[in-house]
């Protein structure tokens, strides 16, 4: 029989991979989310539990997902009841978190008998709805070998990159290179813009040469049309490129990249467009778009 699935947090990544996961046929037991409400509309439609406590997800479930937004989310939950009644249970932790969280999970879980894997989404949500995330998975050998049944439902071919904490290095060094390369997508169509160029033309004219990217793909034409529905906030892109930049300090690294980067972000989430979506950053950078523009 497949294992029974738990979820904490419920938002749109974990809640479209939590059905993903049902289709597949895995059973989804228990769903937790601080919005009591939308856990409740998703546990209508997936038949499973809304648990208004923690430890009922564990207790329900074999196998539970978390996909919360930060290190203090993370802390909270394992010391709030999730590990009681844990033993045997296995823990796939998909959050964007410093390392040392991970490795803290870790140690957490093995003392009560659970295990655990960080399993760091470089995804969106269409992906995760459909399957094709890209888990980038930390933690013991033989544990990602457990998950893997599940992780190969969630993403095409799930990578194991070594010990706890190290996905998460290697998803923090991703979200800082994407970050970086979206702010400067928008500085060079904010200045195709202002020169009046035609930006169809101009993101083609990228597309083909040494100036392309993923980000030109996927955010290119929304800058372009101001179509920023969001899919990553620019809250987490600040949130990513600030794990990054602490990585980096005991190294002694200067990454001025990643830090005008992080300030622009920063910039966004100060004028009130830390919910847009990280393609958001050009309207920091076209020409009379946003009052934050303004220095």
């Amino acid at each position: 029989m497949l294992e029974k699935i738990g979820f904490v947090g419920v938002g749109r990544m974990g809640a479209n991979m939590a059905r993903r996961l049902q289709e597949c046929g895995f059973p989804v037991a228990a769903i937790y989310d601080l919005n009591q409400s939308s856990a409740q509309i998703l546990a209508g439609e997936l038949k499973c539990v809304a648990a208004t406590e923690l430890k009922t997800v564990t207790a329900l479930a074999d196998v539970i997902l978390t996909a919360v937004s930060d290190d203090q989310a993370m802390k909270n939950i394992f010391s709030g009841g999730l590990l009681q009644r844990a033993r045997g249970k296995l823990f796939i932790n998909c959050a964007t978190v410093t390392p040392a969280i991970h490795v803290w999970v870790e140690q957490k879980c093995a003392r009560n008998g659970a295990s655990s894997l960080e399993a760091c989404m470089a995804s969106s949500i269409t992906q995760a709805r459909q399957g094709s995330l890209y888990l980038m998975c930390g933690g013991q050998p033989e544990i990602f070998e457990r998950a893997r049944p599940i992780l190969e439902k969630l993403g095409n071919s799930p990578r194991y990159l070594g010990t706890s904490g190290q996905a998460a290095q290697v998803k923090a060094l991703v979200n800082m290179v994407m970050n970086a390369n979206t702010a400067a997508l928008a500085e060079g169509l904010g200045l195709g813009a202002a020169l009046g160029l035609d930006l169809t033309m101009l993101r083609a004219v990228f597309s083909q040469t040494g100036a392309r990217s993923g980000v030109l793909q996927t955010d290119g034409e929304d800058m372009q049309n101001r179509d920023h529905s969001c899919f990553f906030s620019a809250a987490h892109a600040a949130k990513d490129s600030a794990i990054a930049l602490k990585l980096a300090r005991p190294h002694g690294l200067n990454l001025p990249l990643a830090i005008a980067t992080k300030k622009q972000y920063d910039r966004m989430i100060a004028g009130g467009l830390g919910g847009l979506d990280k393609s958001g950053i050009a309207e920091l950078t076209f020409k009379g778009r946003h009052a934050a523009t303004k220095r």
